[in-house]
């Protein structure tokens, strides 16, 4: 399928053959008819992509900040590696849209094949040919509405919610300031709603164009002025401002004009820098809309389904959109009057050539074809890897993670042939096979499951399907090597634990920090060590904000999908998995713990996983207690061995927690006939303590 994608790090734009995504999972697959280029929104994130390092710094000084912290807590390359890792991951351009349903997913709404709907979101309704859409941001089209008027979805909702927080009454004079594609449908929401409208945009054009949509004064300069005509010297009831500037010039400007104890509704995206004067003399009342209303921005409604009560919550995101497209089926509202352009997506990248030009333009349009191209979940990457044979390694899941360290670590253990990765996106699989050399980019695993050339697997995807994929990928056949987790369950444990007992691949899963140089030494260390050790390690794991995916269903929680790593770290120390768990946690914290561990040989460890510090202090530190020696491991920066009164240090300018090792250690397995980097008993006790500290059943 055709796609747009924006690369963040060169600013490149360019029009890409992609695999297709799945439905399911609350998602439907849309085959799309028409997309909506957001003139303003996206020209912003075009000419963001395309400005410097500095100037991607200066417009993101929040992720500056993580970033120097990631630098002294981990050293300077591991963080620009992952760095432009990141920046280098191409980003989906579009966000309203309509098509047909072609494939229902199961509890995606209760759509059915054929459906015409109206769909919105970032990284959702994309310019693409055919998009996997969650079922809250997605509207039935109404009869009589077309696919160009729906494909105004999202800027209809964006204007209604900035509409609903202005809260006009019949008769109110309202000024709208910014006359784009948002600010054109406020004029129009607004006389629908029985007001009086001022419009004013510097652009003339503009200006007149909101006359015709039903302005009753528009204009272009001179806005003091006009307002007090049109308000009798009073001010304006409300302002709404849909500009886009960077100065704080527009919300400063809506105060001058508003009239005692008035409103002032920002919509547009724009410097916020207030001056306090003009405000606090007429006591006016200023209010943020957040973009399509409630629902935006919560993975929980938006990604899960999980819909607000009406009683509670009557204008959300998706009914917003609905009552916008009613509106126009109504003819109140009328989008397709602002359509200047309409290209076919084939020429999308003149579409946005268009916006370079000194051209006028408006909505502009992308168009697909009347009947959908095949829908393929796998495609070759031309030039890629093309040579075949029977060996060779396939990634489900290709996030962060997977791409800055794990296949780097993959890379440096050898010469491997890359087969295909599977992600959920067509454009992040595309980008993956293109980039780092895999035959194929695919976005279902059975391109890699069913796959005869490819005996090695790689399954980077988010926890709550580690368990599933595992026992697939061993019942077919392959090496495995997973990302921590294994499991979120116990009896998801006991699958994984039938099916790599009766395999005759090797299992392995991403606990890494055994095979970190510092702590291998530290384990040489205890070689003679005559007795049981005393063990206490603590995890300053910092704060993870509470709508992220960790915490949710996909995640199991920050317990089960890391405290795993720090398990498996003592076991390999005390020579032998946990006999016994105690763990407790603070009350109504559920993301910190205290865990108590008994091994066979008498010896005892503690993990302190705390998310309540201060994220500044490094993350790890171990202390092990044996007869006579004292080891303190440092970050994985310097290990500190204290016996007879000496102590030898070792450091290290960055860290290396050991997955390098690892990955060397998997390959020696698959490829030499080495043992199994982790004995598979050790990685099953490791997970079920690890549960067991989590409280999973």
């Amino acid at each position: 399928m055709k796609q747009v994608e924006q690369n963040y790090r060169s600013g490149v734009l360019r029009l890409i053959d992609a695999p297709v995504p799945r439905a399911g999972g609350g998602r439907n697959l849309v085959a799309t008819r028409v997309s909506l280029i957001s003139a303003g929104t996206e020209k912003q994130i075009i000419d963001l992509a395309r400005s410097s390092l500095a100037g991607k710094a200066m417009a993101r000084p929040d992720l500056v900040r993580k970033t120097l912290q990631k630098v002294r807590n981990e050293g300077l390359l591991p963080t620009v590696q992952k760095v432009f890792a990141k920046l280098d991951t191409p980003i989906p351009l579009g966000y309203s849209l309509a098509g047909t349903v072609v494939e229902a997913g199961g509890d995606a709404g209760g759509y059915t094949v054929g459906d015409r709907i109206a769909c919105a979101g970032a990284a959702v309704a994309n310019h693409a040919e055919y998009n996997a859409v969650p079922k809250n941001l997605s509207v039935r089209i109404p009869a009589g509405v077309n696919d160009e008027a729906a494909s105004f979805v999202t800027i209809g909702a964006i204007a209604l919610q900035g509409v609903r927080v202005a809260n006009p009454t019949l008769g109110e004079r309202v000024v709208v300031m910014g006359l784009g594609l948002i600010g054109q449908l406020t004029v129009q929401l607004l006389k629908a709603n029985g007001c009086r409208v001022l419009g004013f945009d510097p652009n003339r054009a503009r200006a007149d164009l909101a006359l015709e949509m039903g302005a009753d004064v528009a204009v272009s300069d001179g806005l003091d002025d006009a307002v007090r005509g049109f308000t009798g010297g009073y001010g304006a009831d409300a302002v709404i401002v849909t500009a886009s500037s960077k100065s704080s010039g527009p919300p400063n400007q809506a105060a001058e004009i508003s009239r005692m104890k008035g409103r002032v509704v920002m919509v547009g995206l724009t410097g916020m820098e207030i001056d306090r004067e003009p405000f606090y003399k007429r006591e006016l009342d200023l209010r943020l809309s957040m973009s399509y209303g409630p629902g935006r921005h919560d993975p929980a409604y938006e990604l899960e389904g999980r819909d607000y009560p009406l009683a509670y919550v009557r204008w959300t995101e998706q009914r917003n959109m609905q009552a916008f497209l009613e509106l126009v089926a109504e003819g109140r509202v009328t989008p397709l009057k602002l359509v200047t352009h309409r290209y076919p997506i084939e020429q999308a990248e003149a579409a946005y050539k268009l916006m370079d030009g000194d051209a006028p333009y408006l909505a502009i349009l992308l168009t697909y074809p009347d009947t959908p191209t095949p829908i393929e979940r796998s495609i070759p990457v031309a030039g890629k890897n093309a040579t075949s044979g029977a060996r060779g390694t396939g990634f489900i899941g290709f996030g962060n993670y997977a791409k800055s360290v794990l296949l780097p670590a993959l890379k440096k253990a050898g010469n491997e042939r890359l087969t295909t990765v599977v992600t959920s996106t067509g454009l992040s699989a595309h980008d993956a096979a293109e980039r780092q050399g895999f035959a194929h980019a695919a976005t279902d695993p059975q391109a890699v499951l069913g796959d005869a050339e490819t005996d090695c697997v790689f399954i980077a995807t988010r926890h709550d399907s580690h368990a599933r994929l595992a026992v697939e990928a061993l019942n077919a056949g392959k090496h495995v090597f997973v990302e921590k987790p294994l499991a979120l369950t116990q009896a998801q444990l006991a699958e994984v634990q039938a099916a790599a007992s009766a395999a005759p691949g090797v299992l392995t899963v991403g606990f890494n920090r055994r095979f970190a140089p510092m702590m291998i030494a530290a384990k040489q260390a205890l070689a003679n060590r005559g007795g049981p050790i005393a063990m206490h390690y603590r995890i300053n794991a910092g704060h993870v904000p509470g709508d992220s995916w960790l915490h949710g269903s996909e995640g199991g929680g920050r317990i089960a999908g890391e405290a795993c790593h720090f398990v498996d770290a003592l076991t390999f120390l005390a020579g032998g998995p946990p006999v016994a768990v105690e763990a407790f946690s603070p009350e109504g914290v559920h993301d910190t713990v205290s865990a108590v561990l008994r091994f066979a040989d008498g010896s005892t460890g503690t993990i302190l996983y705390s998310s309540l510090g201060d994220s500044s202090l490094p993350k790890e530190y171990l202390e092990i207690f044996a007869a006579g020696t004292v080891i303190r491991l440092d970050d994985f920066r310097k290990l500190h061995i204290t016996r007879g009164g000496k102590t030898m240090t070792k450091s290290a300018s960055a860290q290396d927690k050991g997955q390098a090792g690892l990955v060397k250690a998997f390959y020696a397995a698959t490829r030499d006939g080495a043992p199994a980097p982790i004995p598979l008993d050790e990685l099953i006790a490791v997970s079920a303590a690890t549960l067991d500290i989590a409280g999973a059943e």
